[in-house]
């Protein structure tokens, strides 16, 4: 409790600081108005949406108004850092933060959420066993199941997930191989120097260098997504020294910017989303995803409500909307997975089969995927059974946020 209560000071004074310098700068979905008559009339109500670019996209937004009715839509795009020092200051802009699970208790210690009760949404009943039911690998608080409730009961949601995934490497297969992609530490691997990649935001900058550093023996960190105050230090002393090797080409943050980064050949190897390596392979040039031996990262992302909106049942129904299945179309086409299992009654047999199954792709190409070929890393089930761990809020966040700072100053 003092640690969180610590934590909660102290991201309300950094969230407050950092702002001040940038104000310078099973059923499917219910389709129609109908279906939210009883909680309220949406055409009165606005949603205001900010979060990553691969949930907050203007063609989801529009079906949502003209399948639901509500009156208007908004989408902000922003890194999952710059939102959250925009939330914390107090913005009153946005009903509804598409977040990184992660993050969530930067808005739960500074009671900047509100609930959305699991009852309240009309396809939660075909959500998936990982979003209700824990593992026996982790610790509850360590995984997915155990950060999305506001309570043990699970009948009220800090947030609704909407789509999750494994997180890898991306790589060139013409320049690196597929048994020295197959690591974490390919990234930090000298061979590769000045042209590896490594993502801006520090949640997953660090637990990442840390599962590299177990396999290079230089750490045996049991935990990579809450490391303690010493590992947390080692790693940060990892990074730094590696970034004055010159290890890194960029530090991205943006989809378009890692998509650009790769299909120019600048980088050759990289902590990566699937879909921007989709997107580079769309392009004609040479990529994959690689299956890392130490395991994948989990994550998933998804609306919480902003406490004091007044456009709640819009964004509950924008919550339930991304369950329908339908919105899950599009981010399953770019290599995400939607959390309900309606995806499957909405999306082609073939296109299923090949995103969600492992089954060879059939038909004319498409964004460079070819008939006969296979989704990196195989099937749903198979990409779930190798997770080293979950994205997490690490406990010691305060010491890590400031050894981050130290690498980008480095």
């Amino acid at each position: 409790m003092f640690k969180s209560e610590i934590n909660r000071r102290s991201l309300l004074k950094r969230s407050a600081g950092v702002m001040a310098l940038a104000m310078g700068g099973g059923t499917p979905f219910l389709s129609s108005r109908m279906a939210f008559a009883q909680a309220a009339d949406l055409a009165g109500q606005q949603l205001r949406t900010i979060g990553l670019s691969v949930t907050v996209q203007e063609r989801i937004l529009e079906e949502f108004k003209k399948e639901s009715g509500v009156g208007g839509t908004s989408g902000t795009a922003a890194t999952f850092p710059d939102a959250q020092t925009k939330i914390l200051s107090g913005s009153k802009d946005y009903d509804c933060w598409e977040i990184i699970a992660e993050r969530l208790p930067s808005i739960v210690m500074t009671d900047n959420v509100e609930t959305i009760p699991a009852a309240s949404l009309k396809n939660w009943a075909n959500i998936r066993d990982t979003f209700t039911t824990a593992s026996d690998m982790w610790d509850r608080s360590a995984q997915i199941v155990g950060q999305i409730w506001a309570d043990e009961a699970q009948t009220v949601l800090n947030m609704v997930p909407a789509v999750y995934n494994y997180d890898s490497i991306g790589y060139n297969p013409d320049v690196v191989s597929e048994e020295e992609a197959n690591t974490w530490a390919c990234i930090f691997d000298p061979k590769w120097k000045g042209k590896s990649g490594l993502n801006t935001d520090p949640l997953i900058a660090f637990g990442q260098a840390i599962m590299a550093m177990n396999s290079l023996g230089l750490s045996d960190v049991k935990n990579p997504g809450n490391p303690t105050t010493a590992e947390i230090d080692e790693a940060a002393a990892f990074l730094i020294s590696k970034k004055k090797e010159g290890q890194f080409r960029a530090l991205w943050g943006d989809f378009g910017e890692l998509v650009n980064l790769m299909a120019s050949g600048e980088m050759v190897v990289s902590d990566a989303w699937q879909p921007a390596v989709m997107a580079v392979k769309a392009q004609g040039k040479p990529a994959k995803y690689a299956v890392p031996k130490e395991g994948y990262r989990g994550w998933a992302i998804g609306p919480s409500m902003i406490a004091g909106t007044t456009n709640r049942d819009a964004v509950i129904a924008y919550a339930d909307y991304w369950l329908s299945g339908e919105p899950g179309i599009t981010v399953s086409e770019q290599g995400y997975y939607s959390p309900s299992t309606n995806i499957k009654d909405v999306m082609a047999p073939e296109k299923y089969a090949f995103w969600y199954e492992g089954k060879p792709w059939v038909g004319a190409e498409e964004r460079g995927i070819k008939e006969g070929d296979l989704r990196d890393g195989g099937s749903l089930e198979e990409r779930a059974k190798n997770v080293a761990y979950w994205h997490q809020w690490p406990e010691e966040y305060d010491h890590l946020i400031q050894k981050w700072d130290e690498f980008l100053n480095a």
